[in-house]
């Protein structure tokens, strides 16, 4: 039997030992309720990303400490890499409350067996507080870990400190989080890891540098399977997974990471500094589309064209899906000059605007004639690039071939100062100069321009007139638009610009593909052949590429047509459709005028035939044919033209007989019910067919390959033709020549009875 003073001390001690426990039960909720800054705890020092419209990652930097960390939420990670790493590290995660007793227990036991460290029972969180408060051994460092590991846990959710962990836990090298070491290792994101992989992953942050897979595969497969036993025998595979997995090769090696659109992404770090992530209307896929293609041309030129910029835009929403600020970021020409910002030679790529002000400012009809042929200025005398002149062409086609000579007539009509200050107003921010400075030149490119700026006022002509900075951010609102021109302007543009984009490099053109998209374009090739652009839009796209050296050398092949132009053509057609219609609708926003059909003006009761012409409605019809007018009271109809091509316009209200020459020819037409009467005046002769510069494709149909022989005297006397320096033979009135059409290039000429000349070179071409 007990003695009763044992039985005494047993109490007294009993009671002692609740006593403490109580206290230090009291004491421990005292120290986990006490306040906790839990912000270092969860506190990221995240790599710079930038996203694409869609979330997927473009651009990626390494952080301020020089280690690649991808920040994501724990619902953007694999499944399998959440049970793989709860498997590897802390299998009892969802139940314990920062510490795991039975780990600590079965760790005290192995060690005190083993006589020294055999094993540990650090939890993820106890991993998470050494990371911050720093790796140190003491058992009273191992008790303080282990206190505020309980204290965290009580105050935030475990997906939050699993979520943590995932994004701080190295993973080799100086890969930070499971995201930076998924696309390091495997190039793909963490959510899109295989089991295989994700055990891999998993049981990297135990000893990193000795786990390597890329150092040292054998040990990381020892580890892997490892991890998949653990797997297991939790429960998260089954037998047949397991064993499909292990039998899995490593399947690791370098992979760099996301390296597109460098130059937006230096731009956003900069402005955005505060920001680690922006999210972008960038779309990757076109991106990764405009660089290849962009690559695979520019090499194709050698050492003749190093570089170039390409910009693809959304039009309704002027959002930019692709930016290329250079070929190479890296490359030794420059590659990390944003050339999408630099101030680069337009060329011709400034004609548009012209022809869409004048049109606004009823100074042009889109469908009238022009008269290219020599212009005198003094000092200045433009000329046209193939250094020949074409007569007399309609607006619509001195835009479509980029005729110089027109080009300036029109400005001169609508005055260089009023072209400077709307080129201002379309946000072209580098003519600081005077208007006068550039003169005349200024609708042939004798500036400077930024191709954003340029592509902006494009995507305005796409918009039907309303203009809106490009945008690059998809959380940046939309700035409401401003409005330049008007509907109609647009669509009359719509309608010149229109044409088929060519097949090949030798810039034949081809019927338009069934169901390809209706489109616009324009090139650009700066004096000197210095810069070659081209730009191609409908109502959804618009595609902008410039072609060059950064240095200004000049290149053969820096010719809008022949480089910049197919280029943008291919990047245009791999572009996605998408439910919105590609081509604008009129509406009422354009009418139908009946005008002249021989100089495209509003008709007079003298004009001989006429046409239809859609014309925007709010134009005026205070410009009206001037070339057909009364010879005298019996009603006969004469014609006159002018001698020249300055201050060329065929509008009654400025016409200036002294700039007209006495014209020919003649035609017997009934005016008001009388009858004709013969009138003789004289004009230049010129081939109206084959048209100088046309092409025409072989149908290879009876009798479908041939033409018939036309001048501006066929109707009056006898033409004698030429082909190749051959004789063709004489046309009469009545007696039409035909001309059998074979493939080639080929030099037509005639000659009139008076001893007139003129010729025309055109192409035939085989179909595809």
């Amino acid at each position: 039997m007990m003695p009763v003073r044992v039985k005494r001390w047993m109490r007294r001690g009993t009671l002692a030992v609740a006593s403490c426990m109580l206290a230090g039960a009291g004491i421990l909720a005292a120290v986990v309720a006490w306040p906790m800054d839990t912000a270092p705890y969860l506190r990221l020092d995240a790599s710079t990303e930038m996203l694409d419209r869609h979330g997927r990652t473009l651009f990626v930097s390494l952080n301020r400490s020089d280690q690649w960390c991808m920040a994501r939420d724990l619902n953007a990670f694999s499944p399998r890499l959440i049970e793989a790493t709860v498997a590897a590290e802390d299998q009892r995660f969802w139940l314990h409350p920062g510490i795991d007793p039975i780990a600590v227990a079965r760790a005290v036991r192995q060690n005190y067996k083993s006589r020294g460290i055999a094993s540990g029972a650090s939890t993820i969180t106890m991993q998470i507080v050494k990371r911050v408060q720093g790796n140190r051994r003491s058992l009273t460092s191992k008790a303080a870990e282990a206190l505020d590991a309980v204290r965290l846990t009580s105050r935030i959710d475990r997906k939050a400190v699993l979520e943590t962990y995932l994004n701080t836990a190295p993973y080799g090298l100086n890969l930070i989080g499971c995201e930076a070491a998924a696309r390091r290792y495997f190039g793909k994101s963490a959510s899109e890891v295989t089991t295989a992989e994700a055990a891999l992953l998993a049981g990297l942050p135990k000893a990193p540098a000795d786990l390597l897979p890329l150092k040292h595969p054998e040990r990381a497969v020892r580890r892997r399977n490892y991890v998949l036993a653990r797997m297991y025998d939790e429960g998260f595979l089954s037998r047949e997974d397991y064993e499909e997995a292990k039998g899995q090769p490593l399947n690791a090696r370098w992979h760099d990471f996301p390296n597109h659109a460098p130059h937006l992404a230096r731009r956003l770090a900069q402005e955005r500094a505060s920001r680690t992530e922006w999210r972008t209307t960038l779309d990757r896929d076109i991106q990764l589309r405009v660089d290849r293609l962009l690559a695979r041309t520019v090499a194709g030129y050698g050492k003749e064209v190093r570089n170039g910029a390409v910009l693809v835009v959304d039009v309704p929403a002027a959002a930019v899906l692709a930016h290329a600020g250079s070929v190479d970021f890296f490359s030794p020409y420059g590659g990390q000059v944003d050339v999408a910002r630099s101030p680069r030679s337009p060329g011709s790529a400034l004609k548009p605007f012209t022809y869409a002000l004048a049109i606004e400012s009823n100074k042009l009809y889109p469908c009238e004639m022009l008269y290219d042929y020599t212009l005198d200025y003094g000092l200045y005398s433009p000329g046209n690039y193939d250094n020949a002149f074409h007569g007399l062409v309609t607006a619509r086609h001195a835009l479509r071939s980029s005729l110089n000579v027109p080009a300036v007539t029109v400005l001169e009509r609508l005055g260089y100062s009023e072209m400077h200050r709307f080129l201002t107003q379309c946000s072209l921010t580098t003519l600081v100069r005077p208007a006068e400075y550039y003169g005349l030149g200024l609708t042939l490119g004798n500036c400077e321009v930024r191709m954003e700026e340029l592509a902006a006022a494009y995507c305005m002509l796409a918009a039907l007139g309303e203009h809106r900075p490009l945008r690059y951010l998809d959380d940046k609102p939309e700035e409401k638009p401003r409005r330049c021109l008007s509907r109609g302007t647009c669509l009359a543009l719509y309608e010149m610009m229109e044409q088929p984009l060519p097949s090949e490099f030798g810039g034949a053109q081809v019927e338009a593909r069934a169901g390809r998209e209706r489109v616009c374009w324009k090139t650009g090739t700066s004096t000197g052949q210095h810069d070659a652009w081209a730009f191609v839009f409908n109502a959804q796209y618009l595609v902008a590429v410039w072609l060059g050296n950064n240095d200004g050398s000049p290149s053969p092949l820096l010719v809008g047509g022949k480089t910049a132009l197919p280029l943008a053509a291919r990047i245009f057609r791999a572009l996605p459709q998408h439910g919105g219609s590609s081509w604008p609708s009129p509406g009422s926003d354009l009418r139908e005028v009946q005008v002249c059909a021989s100089s495209g003006l509003p008709a007079t009761p003298w004009c001989l035939r006429t046409r239809r012409c859609l014309l925007p409605r709010n134009a005026y019809l205070n410009r009206r044919c001037d070339v057909h007018y009364p010879l005298d009271e019996s009603g006969t109809v004469g014609e006159r033209w002018p001698g020249t091509a300055r201050r060329w316009d065929l509008a009654r209200i400025e016409s200036a007989p002294g700039d007209r020459a006495a014209l020919v020819p003649t035609r017997d037409t009934h005016v008001n019910g009388k009858p004709p009467v013969r009138a003789i005046s004289r004009t230049a002769l010129r081939i109206l067919a084959p048209a100088d510069q046309a092409e025409y494709i072989l149908t290879r149909e009876k009798n479908g390959d041939r033409i018939r022989l036309a001048c501006s005297e066929n109707a009056e006397a006898g033409v004698h033709w030429y082909l190749d320096g051959e004789y063709l033979g004489q046309s009469r009135p009545g007696r039409p020549l035909y001309l059998d059409l074979t493939a080639g290039e080929h030099r037509a000429a005639c000659m009139s009875e008076g001893g007139a000349v003129d010729t025309a070179v055109f192409r035939v071409l085989t179909p595809p």
